[in-house]
């Protein structure tokens, strides 16, 4: 296949999978009436088995990806059949809609990494996949059924051996977010944990509580929404936030790696078997960031509560004090407040995913008035433990006697900041060695790291100014003495993130 038609062959599959969403959203009438008659009859239905539809693959470390045992409800010998272990804890993982009808590459992935953070725990794949390969709108409406099935089995398998609650996580990726949630509103006792990756946004985005994953739905819900781009209720994933803390990567709408030409170049050496891969890019970066999480143990990603995408990247919520900070993914600190958390952070495009992040702010003194749009950086930074040179950096404004804060990230870990280097690159349009570059004029960077809670002060290395023109030469500063209050921000950091006052908290 020639690179425009796969170009054309993936808009085209996208289109499909979007547009699927628009549609109204049919009810499967009878099916549905049977889920009105559960909420209003919250006994009867927990001991008949006999419409549960969905079936529980109790996967193995030895063999994720095939289903060689079933827990069913109802038949308490299946539980000692499939070597269930009461005494640790048990991940639940509910699958989305599906174009293939069969289980996709994700799912055994998964489950590899959550045995390898916790080798002996419990993994349950539900399968639904016969419901999840209908017409969008239709498996939409099965969720419904299907959080009915899912709460069955778990409110079954409590009473059958006094399983504990608080050792219960239900993971739900797009549409199995939302069975996650009504699996939670039907449970006898609130599950200890459910993780929403992207919930599906389209017939969800204004649904009611009882309809979408909500906090109301388990003690504590943490959500990874990363594919939100379009208009309210026609992008893949659920914009608005549903969950107790809601992080959206690189702003939320789109995911570094999944740009048209490496989809395209995906194409061309891995063939067509990855297609639905290939679409729902950013929407399944959800699931890899929480994989991330469990594999990467020490290279734990940070998001930052924020009031606004754009106020993030102006880097302005870089703050951990009163719990605006947290790690990404499992070892989620559980804060639970009133209002939903709405968190923001970068990430690289491939695993590990964690960026380091700095607020970069600088003021452009002048003898003329000069003002400039979308100007192109590169920054250096140098650190105690390395150094990351040529960061690329747009500037969106450069004005005389103005203040610019920016967000800058870098995937190196360089340690406490020593030195800066800015540069102001050529226009080539403008190149002739006569031409006598406007020049900014810097006293001081102020620099504040995420991640370490520091800020520094950086002073002009040779004068009481770098000079910063076009074309020029990098302007260069120097760390200033550190102050007291930074010393004491790094120390109060530290024993949060990994003292008495910040536990890993993943029961």
């Amino acid at each position: 296949m020639g690179r425009v038609s796969s170009a054309c062959f993936i808009s085209w599959m996208y289109l499909v999978y979007i547009s699927s969403g628009f549609a109204t959203t049919i009810e499967p009438a009878s099916e549905f009436t049977t889920f009105n008659n559960i909420m209003e009859n919250a006994t009867e239905w927990m001991t008949d088995f006999s419409d549960i539809e969905s079936k529980f693959s109790f996967r193995t470390s030895e063999e994720p990806e095939d289903d060689l045992c079933y827990i069913v409800p109802g038949q308490p010998e299946t539980i000692k059949e499939c070597n269930f272990n009461p005494d640790t804890k048990t991940f639940i993982v509910i699958h989305g809609w599906t174009v293939t009808g069969m289980f996709e590459s994700w799912v055994p992935k998964l489950v590899t990494a959550l045995y390898d953070r916790e080798p002996t725990a419990n993994v349950i794949v539900v399968d639904w996949l016969s419901r999840a390969q209908q017409h969008y709108p239709t498996s939409a409406a099965f969720t419904k059924l299907v959080g009915r099935d899912v709460a069955k089995f778990v409110n079954w398998l409590q009473a059958e051996i006094d399983y504990p609650w608080e050792k219960l996580h239900l993971l739900g990726y797009s549409l199995g977010a939302h069975v996650a949630g009504i699996a939670g509103l039907l449970t006898k006792h609130k599950v200890n944990r459910i993780t929403g990756m992207d919930p599906a946004g389209p017939s969800f985005e204004y649904a009611d509580a009882q309809s979408t994953l909500s906090p109301d739905d388990a003690l504590f819900v943490d959500v990874l929404h990363t594919n939100t781009r379009g208009s309210p209720d026609r992008s893949i994933g659920i914009q608005r936030p549903v969950g107790h803390i809601d992080i959206y990567p690189n702003g939320g709408t789109f995911q570094p790696g999944c740009d048209l030409q490496n989809t395209v170049l995906m194409v061309a050496t891995s063939g067509l078997r990855n297609m639905d891969q290939i679409v729902k890019c950013s929407h399944e970066r959800s699931i890899h960031l929480f994989i991330d999480s469990l594999l990467n143990q020490e290279q734990e990603s940070m998001a930052y509560h924020c009031s606004s995408k754009d106020s993030f990247n102006k880097g302005m919520c870089l703050s951990c004090r009163k719990n605006r900070c947290n790690k990404v993914g499992y070892g989620v600190n559980k804060i639970r407040t009133r209002r939903s958390s709405k968190m923001y952070m970068k990430t690289r495009d491939v695993m590990p995913y964690k960026v380091f992040h700095y607020q970069v702010k600088v003021h452009f003194f002048g003898k003329t008035k000069l003002s400039y749009t979308d100007q192109p950086m590169k920054i250096s930074l140098y650190g105690i433990h390395g150094e990351k040179e040529n960061i690329p950096y747009i500037m969106p404004a450069l004005n005389t006697n103005t203040t610019m804060s920016f967000l800058l990230t870098t995937d190196t870990d360089i340690g406490e900041l020593l030195m800066v280097k800015l540069l102001w690159e050529k226009d080539t349009l403008i190149s002739w060695p006569w031409w006598n570059p406007d020049t900014f004029h810097i006293r001081k960077l102020r620099i504040k790291s995420g991640e370490r809670q520091s800020k520094i002060v950086f002073s002009a290395k040779e004068d009481e100014f770098s000079y910063l023109s076009r074309g020029g030469e990098a302007a260069v500063f120097v760390k200033e003495k550190e102050t007291q209050s930074s010393r004491k921000n790094q120390r109060l950091h530290k024993l949060k993130m990994h003292g008495s006052s910040f536990k890993q908290s993943t029961e």
